[in-house]
């Protein structure tokens, strides 16, 4: 079968052109883009088909796809991605396959794509094959873990009944799917984004817990870097009219139940120093209301969805993440980069980056324990710098780059092997 690279105008559409076989057919140079600057492959190239819901800028799993497709693909291997939406660079040269169907509600979308993705997989699949979490039915190769849906709780992003029992529903398929999928898909391995959900799986699917590894999350260390984006970061203070005396936290995430904006919202109270910014998408409405209830709505700034959040960490003075369960939030991973003291809930991920005391503090969702630790923040400049230099420090350890290499590895031994 040969592959499908997307020209300039098909990835935005999701159609896809045929290349030119010459440049996929034995795995040659043609392969390799001009202006490759990042890593080597590990051995001869291969191929590898990664299925996801989505692919994009925007959302963490998302992202992460989105940096392993481009990253195999700067390493010269033919990269395939199967997906309801693939928002990759016009020039990626990464083959791309719609799924067509309902992308929302998930009640609808999740098991629909487990049918049409299936086929689709069928269909369209070339060499190595990289299922995202339990989506398709088709044997697969490797299965990557960014949410142990036997414990992670489905949040309705809003209060309402349909949100309410959308989210309900949803829970209950994912839990299905995963004793489902992980049965019939017979993975060679499981790929953790933490230790932490590592331990989920096998404790979960004792049956395979030979198969887990972890590779963890990573982040791009130079967009993040404190002071790279100072001009934009000056520009959206004014814009968002932010007081530059005042300290400012950020919370970045949508799902906001799960993700504790709540608490954060109602810490403000017990810690009049601080301003707080929010990033992402959720019932806004409701959340305006708690901020007028607890006499803090002048502090709270919301921003919506951004693509680009690199200057909306260096506006901020630390990251506040209470959430009740993530496999290794790549949010922290970002304000790490940025400098930023870290006060997050012991969740997966946060568990194996955050030092308490050293880079930032592990806290409750109680408003009081996040209140008490903004509070020691305001009181400490010295504090604070000292915490945000240590989560730099820590957050070297977590580039993209080892990232893609951990999964290249462990690729190039499948492929060595002899792929499905």
């Amino acid at each position: 079968m040969t592959s499908e690279h997307v020209d300039p105008g098909s990835v935005r559409d999701g159609t896809s052109e045929r290349a030119d076989p010459a440049s996929v057919r034995d795995g040659t140079s043609e392969l390799i883009d001009p202006g490759l600057t990042h890593g080597e492959t590990l051995g001869a190239p291969y191929a590898v088909t990664i299925v996801a819901h989505h692919v994009g800028s925007v959302g963490g799993m998302e992202r992460i796809i989105t940096e392993l497709a481009l990253g195999l693909r700067r390493r010269g291997h033919a990269v395939t991605v199967i997906a309801y939406a693939c928002d990759l660079p016009a020039d990626a040269g990464v083959a791309f396959h719609r799924v067509r169907g309902p992308s929302r509600p998930f009640v609808l979308s999740y098991p629909w794509f487990m049918l049409a993705g299936t086929l689709a997989v069928r269909r369209w699949r070339h060499g190595i094959v990289q299922a995202t979490g339990a989506i398709v039915l088709n044997r697969v190769d490797f299965i990557e873990i960014q949410y142990c849906q036997q414990v992670g709780p489905a949040t309705p992003s809003r209060s309402s009944l349909p949100f309410r029992l959308n989210a309900k529903v949803a829970g209950l398929l994912g839990r299905i799917a995963e004793r489902v999928c992980f049965r019939v898909n017979r993975p060679w391995r499981f790929v953790c984004a933490s230790e932490g959900v590592a331990e989920e799986i096998r404790e979960y699917f004792p049956r395979l817990a030979q198969r887990v590894v972890t590779v963890q999350n990573g982040v791009d260390i130079d967009a993040f870097a404190p002071g790279s984006r100072s001009e934009d970061a000056h520009a959206l203070r004014a814009q968002l009219q932010l007081d530059s005396e005042r300290l400012l936290a950020i919370f970045v995430g949508s799902e906001w139940d799960r993700k504790g904006l709540a608490p954060v919202i109602q810490a403000l109270a017990l810690a009049r120093d601080w301003d707080l910014l929010v990033v992402g998408n959720g019932d806004r409405e409701r959340y305006q209301q708690l901020a007028r209830a607890a006499d803090v709505e002048q502090a709270v700034h919301w921003f919506g969805v951004s693509r680009d959040v690199a200057p909306l960490y260096q506006l901020a003075d630390a990251f506040v993440f209470p959430s009740s369960y993530e496999a290794f939030p790549l949010v922290a991973l970002e304000a790490a980069a940025s400098g930023l003291p870290i006060l997050a809930t012991p969740v997966n991920g946060v568990r194996e980056l955050v030092q308490e005391g050293e880079n930032g503090f592990l806290i409750s969702r109680e408003p009081s324990v996040i209140g008490a630790r903004l509070n020691e923040l305001a009181a400490d400049p010295q504090l604070r710098t000292r915490l945000g230099a240590a989560a730099r420090r820590s957050a070297l350890e977590y580039s993209w780059e080892k990232m893609v290499t951990r999964h290249d590895g462990l690729f190039a031994s499948r492929a060595t092997r002899g792929c499905r």
